[in-house]
């Protein structure tokens, strides 16, 4: 179904982003990426008291291919 869609402002996209609005048949990423982080990583804040006596970050990935992209194109 047609959709009918008002302003939209987009200051930035990244090379691997996806802008989408409205119908959509397939959409495929061109890249993918995996993220480790310690614990507290991602935390924001203003005065964070973040304690970490012991800690340690798995990246063990036996596996190797976890979000392939190879037929996208």
């Amino acid at each position: 179904m047609p959709a009918i869609v008002g302003v939209a402002q987009v200051i930035t996209l990244g090379s691997s982003s996806i802008f989408h609005i409205g119908d959509v048949y397939k959409i495929m990423p061109f890249s993918t990426a995996k993220t480790f982080s310690g614990a507290g990583s991602f935390n924001t804040g203003e005065s964070l008291n973040v304690r970490n006596d012991v800690s340690s970050t798995n990246t063990s990935d036996p596996d190797i291919i976890d979000s392939a992209n190879i037929l996208n194109a």
